[in-house]
């Protein structure tokens, strides 16, 4: 799955796709589009906390339905 294009309508990391090179496109309700490489977000979120969430706990998932998240915002993800 090296590179492969998810589309979305929202923002999600997932335990299953680690290590998988996933570039995920998020179609917002609102009409705005946000395209990221899921291992870098998972990288950045994973330093600020994402493993100690319950949702990732129990679920092994982490979703964001209106906007990415604000710390992953302004940085480069593709």
């Amino acid at each position: 799955m090296s590179n492969s294009l998810l589309t979305t309508k929202r923002f999600v990391l997932r335990k299953s796709l680690i290590g998988k090179k996933q570039i995920i496109e998020v179609n917002f309700k609102d009409g705005k589009k946000v395209k990221y490489n899921h291992d870098v977000a998972f990288e950045i979120m994973s330093k600020n906390g994402l493993t100690k969430l319950p949702c990732w706990s129990k679920y092994n998932t982490y979703t964001a339905t209106n906007n990415i998240p604000s710390i992953l915002r302004d940085k480069k993800l593709v």
